[in-house]
Parts: structure tokens; sequence; C-alpha cells
């Protein structure tokens, strides 16, 4: 019955007050406090193919020849194994995904966070037959003076939104969301623009646990938007570890794509997101990614 009365009230809604999908910009036909359509919702891009069983990259020549009887690694995971026991995504940071998690960030469009959350909580079920039965949630927290001036930290909403999902679909799994477990000590510059090693230099020491008991022997599922280069994850995970936490695994809604380089250098490559960088930036990305040293490598 409700179903049949809201049809003609969005129809009217819409005809007085018209509505655009913020991704495509075409006509919504219902009422939506998240104005996105359901042709963009079923647009976002899903990961896919063989990636690396620890951080979910993709894996390079070497890890696809190694055969089942080892791990399907990535180069970066051989040679400096993260903090975290795994890292899973949703999907890919481009297109839908991409415009739908600047809306939710930088527009502060946050109703967007209950449909993203959905897809959370599909990739966080990725875990389910080998995480542990009881975790900590803990999103990846904002400084307070960026949490200021965003008015709200939207790894929080996505972990939120996730958890209400989770608790209907995998009632038995005990997930409890613990905000105040991490927190970031100072305000880090943006990663965006920033090359791998100068991302892990950004973060380094930039998390602390405010309480070490609270995360002592518990194992924690750390949660944020984007996945790129893995520093931010692996900042997080290793001031967890060292604060006794038992296990760290990671989720993230989006996953960056990993842009490799031929060149003299066959190991030198770089991550981003090209379109975001204004020209000298993507000049200066390409010759880092060139010039790379197999120790920079070893340490992403």
């Amino acid at each position: 019955m409700a179903r049949v009365l809201r049809s003609p009230l969005d129809a009217l809604g819409c005809a007085f007050l018209p509505a655009f999908c913020t991704l495509c910009g075409s006509p919504l036909s219902q009422l939506s406090l998240a104005p996105i359509c359901n042709a963009c919702w079923r647009e976002f891009p899903v990961a896919a193919g063989s990636v690396c069983s620890r951080c979910g990259d993709t894996l390079d020549a070497a890890a696809m020849a190694a055969g089942p009887d080892h791990p399907a690694l990535c180069r970066t995971c051989r040679l400096a194994p993260p903090p975290f026991v795994r890292a899973v995504a949703y999907g890919l940071y481009q297109d839908r995904m991409k415009a739908a998690i600047h809306a939710l960030k930088y527009d502060r469009l946050r109703p967007v966070a209950r449909g993203l959350g959905r897809m959370l909580a599909e990739a966080i079920s990725q875990l389910a037959a080998e995480a542990p039965a009881e975790m900590l949630v803990v999103p990846v927290p904002l400084h307070r003076s960026k949490s200021a001036q965003r008015g709200f930290n939207q790894a929080r909403a996505l972990a939120a939104h996730a958890l209400g999902f989770l608790r209907k679909s995998h009632p038995e799994w005990r997930l409890r969301l613990a905000s105040s477990a991490l927190m970031r000590l100072r305000a880090t510059q943006s990663q965006a623009g920033l090359s791998p090693h100068q991302r892990r230099l950004n973060l380094r020491g930039a998390f602390s646990v405010p309480d070490p008991l609270a995360v002592a022997s518990r194992h924690i599922l750390v949660i944020d938007d984007i996945f790129t280069t893995g520093a931010t994850a692996r900042a997080a995970a290793k001031a967890l570890a060292d604060a006794g936490a038992a296990s760290v695994w990671v989720a993230t809604l989006a996953r960056a794509r990993r842009i490799n380089l031929p060149g003299k250098n066959i190991g030198a490559r770089f991550e981003r997101e090209v379109d975001d960088l204004p020209g000298y930036e993507i000049a200066r990305e390409l010759k880092e990614a060139f010039t790379f040293s197999s120790h920079e490598e070893s340490s992403f």
C-alpha cells in the first residue's frame, strides 16, 4: 500500500520540485535524500580479476606464475608484508564510484553514505569466512581540524551504515563500532598529489591508540573510503598492532587502480588517479616512478 501511494506522491513532488542526479544529471523519477539515479547506482565499477591475497592489488607476472601452491602476493607485499592480515574493497576508484565519494566528502552529500555503506558491507562480507567472529570496527580518524572543517568523518559514516546492513546479512558476526580506538595526532597534508614515498613520510607517526587496553588482544577491522598506495592502511594498522591488537584487517569502499609504467627499471611503478593531478604533478610522478630504487619499492 505504501509503495502504491508513494508513486503518485513522487511524481507530484518531482513535477513541482524537479531534482537531478548528482552523478549524471538525469532527472530523478522519485524523491530522494540521496540524489543519485538508479541507473548510476548500477554502474559502480566492481573490482574483478586476480588480485593480491593480502592487499587486493593487481598481480604482477611473477605472482601470476607462482602456481596454486604459493600465496598470490603482489610484489609490494612480498618485499614488505603489511601489518594487516588482508585488505578488501568493493570496487575501483573511478567513474561513478569516484564521483559519489567526492559528493560525500567534498560536497557534504551525507545521505549518499547509506548507499555506499551497502557496498562497503558487501566488501566486508568477503572476510566473513576467515576473519574472527568478534571484531572492533575502527574508522580511520580525521584530525580534529579536518573534522571541524568537513563536519563529519566519511569513514565513520560509511562504517556505521555498513554495520547496519551486516547485522541483517551476518547476524552471527559480532562487529562493534569503536570510533575512538584510534586517533590522528597531527593534521597531515592531503595525500592527493603525493608520491608513494611522500605519502609514507606524511603519515609516519600520524596515528595513536589513546587507550591500548581497549584494543589489546582484540581483532580490529579498519575502515576507510579509498585504498590508494596503502600508506594510510599500513600506518593505522601498525599503530593498532603496536598497541597490542591480535590482528588487523582492512576494508575500503574503493581501491585506486595501479598504473604500471614500462621503462629501464622494470620494477618502477606508481599509483595515482592521473586525472586528479595537474600537468607538472604528472611529470614529477613519471620522473619519480622511473627513478625509484629497489629500497623505495620495498617500503610501499
